[in-house]
């Protein structure tokens, strides 16, 4: 893994080379970037106080600095997020007691809205940062990750759990410690998959970047300089002309970064696919071949990785003549229980604690009413996720297995992704209020219009996945049609699917706060429904009904994962998907 780069010649002679051609290319955007960036991140500290009003602009000649503070904002995210996943998936799947607690909390924290986490995190962050700007741009990062971090800690976690098992076996005989399994095979074989949600989990911060960037505090609006910031005050003017050249920046900015940081770094990771051959399915990047032409580059990351790869002596196994598979210990299995009992206990005490709630707050009545409004939900959301399945999952694979096709949607699918429902809402209303329809039916599509693409992102993985020499054995066998779906397809990528759907369901509950309620100047439409419960009492301002309405969603996204995702998990387990 730590080889970034195949070295063709050697340092000594790059180095009496020189710099080539290459390196003076790269100078000129590796400097912008760093001046871009640098100026962003100074714009990011200085002094504020809340209530003081920052001024949004909707001349459009704002807009390239206002995308380079949202870019900053969600790159500064995303690492955030892929540190949180590291860290999240290996305990996950190492320590089988924190597996039982870890998984059914991401399940919670995917289901709680973004403006729940954003009410809790944003006071402390401007006590933090008191007299600051600093720390309402902490708060506006804490939001992005929260739409990010989830989806691509769960991706991980699921591809650890799908290492092949003759890969687990030649680990076990190499006798890899735990931290030398996660940097030489874990990681490695989960890298394509992780960075296809990386790319989903960058244009789900752009769906949420308008609830992102636009802070309410003790009575307060705070409009972070940004295109979500742009949109918002777009929407509440209902100026066409500059949502229309929000799209135009957002489509600019998707581009950007596709073509300078996600499109080098998928063909960069499938060096890690896990197949002898790999055909016709390599993924081309001519910034990456500027980088591997690059001597100022190459004698830079040789340097880095040889430093890096130090790191793997860490935590080494010493061999003592015993077999290389761990007994769980009678001590331990002591523990184990001990900490089942633990999590009961705890488990009961919330329980009781949601009861005193209830019966003292807001009243049992309110509870059977929020539960039916919770099925309206649920019926709608498991619709979508079904046809939005019948859809993308063949168009998926078609594309996965097709890399030179997948190259060419991959900025457009990030672009359809990212684009934030709020933008869709004029042209809803007008249909809607034109044609008389009920908001109960056509306001749904609104929840999967985001989310049906982490479906499409992970079966495009999976296909991109399935080994060259699996595909060959296909066609040699005459396997056409139907079968050829049932026997490779279907199986190759369902793990992948499964955590697309897990990741879409999880972003529909999430989105039907904004789906349900639809504004578009002085004109609302509702439906009925759990999100649109949740947003109504936020507006009044009433915290136990808005306390109840997540803590509701909460339990029919665990109860949904528990008893119908897992399931699938566990029969393509038994399967052998």
């Amino acid at each position: 893994m730590f080889e970034l780069f195949s070295q063709q010649k050697t340092l000594r002679v790059l180095q009496e080379k020189g710099p080539n051609r290459w390196d003076w290319a790269l100078l000129p955007i590796v400097l912008a970037i760093i001046v871009a960036f640098g100026f962003a991140a100074m714009q990011m500290s200085r002094p504020f106080v809340v209530g003081e009003m920052l001024d949004i602009s909707l001349d459009p000649t704002y807009l390239p600095y206002y995308l380079l503070r949202t870019m900053l904002r969600m790159f500064t995210a995303l690492a955030c997020s892929l540190l949180f996943s590291l860290a999240f998936a290996a305990i996950a799947v190492k320590y089988k007691a924190a597996e039982r607690v870890m998984i059914p909390s991401l399940d919670i924290l995917q289901s709680v809205p973004i403006l729940g986490f954003q009410a809790i995190a944003i006071v402390p962050f401007i006590a933090l940062f008191s007299g600051d700007l600093l720390g309402v741009e902490c708060a506006a990062i804490f939001a992005i990750f929260t739409s990010q971090a989830w989806n691509m800690a769960f991706s991980l976690y699921q591809s650890m759990r799908n290492v092949p098992a003759e890969l687990n076996e030649a680990a076990r005989i190499f006798r890899l410690s735990g931290w030398q399994r996660f940097w030489r095979l874990e990681l490695p074989f989960a890298m394509p998959g992780l960075l296809w949600n990386m790319m989903m989990s960058m244009s789900g911060g752009w769906f949420f970047l308008v609830a992102a960037e636009a802070i309410s505090v003790a009575g307060q609006d705070i409009k972070l300089p940004g295109i979500g910031s742009y949109i918002a005050v777009a929407i509440d003017a209902k100026n066409g002309w500059a949502i229309a050249w929000a799209i135009l920046a957002m489509l600019g900015g998707i581009i950007v970064y596709d073509q300078l940081f996600f499109r080098p770094l998928l063909a960069w990771a499938d060096k890690f696919r896990f197949e002898e051959s790999q055909g016709d399915t390599a993924q081309q990047s001519w910034m990456l071949d500027w980088l591997r032409n690059s001597s100022w580059f190459r004698d830079w990351s040789s340097a880095f990785w040889r430093q890096l790869s130090k790191a793997l002596s860490w935590f080494k196994l010493s061999y003592d003549g015993s077999s290389s598979r761990a007994k769980m210990s009678p001590h331990s299995l002591v523990w184990d229980k001990l900490w089942n009992i633990g999590l009961l206990l705890l488990a009961t005490l919330v329980t009781y604690r949601l009861v005193v709630f209830i019966h003292s707050d807001v009243g049992w009545r309110e509870v059977g009413h929020v539960f039916v409004l919770g099925m309206i939900t649920l019926l709608r959301v498991m619709v979508l996720i079904a046809l939005a399945s019948l859809i993308w999952v063949p168009l998926s694979v078609w594309i996965g297995l097709r890399p030179r096709y997948s190259q060419r949607v991959q900025a457009l699918a990030q672009f359809l992704a990212a684009f934030p429902v709020n933008l869709m809402f004029p042209v809803v209303v007008f249909a809607m209020l034109n044609w008389n329809l009920s908001p109960n039916i056509w306001l749904s599509p609104l929840m999967v219009f985001g989310t049906q693409w982490y479906i499409l992102f992970n079966v495009v993985s999976g296909a991109a996945a399935i080994p060259n020499e699996l595909r060959l054995a296909a066609d040699n066998l005459g396997l056409h049609g139907w079968l050829k779906w049932k026997r490779v397809y279907l199986p190759a990528i369902f793990p992948s699917y499964i955590t697309g759907a897990i990741t879409a369901s999880g972003g529909s509950w999430n989105a039907s706060i904004v789906a349900e309620y639809v504004t578009w100047g002085k004109t609302t439409l509702i439906a009925d429904g759990l999100g649109s419960y949740i947003k109504q009492m936020t507006e009044a301002g009433d915290f136990h009904r808005i306390a109840l309405g997540v803590s509701v969603m909460c339990i029919f996204v665990m109860l949904l994962n528990r008893f119908f995702w897992r399931k699938l998990y566990l029969f393509a387990d038994e399967r052998g998907f």
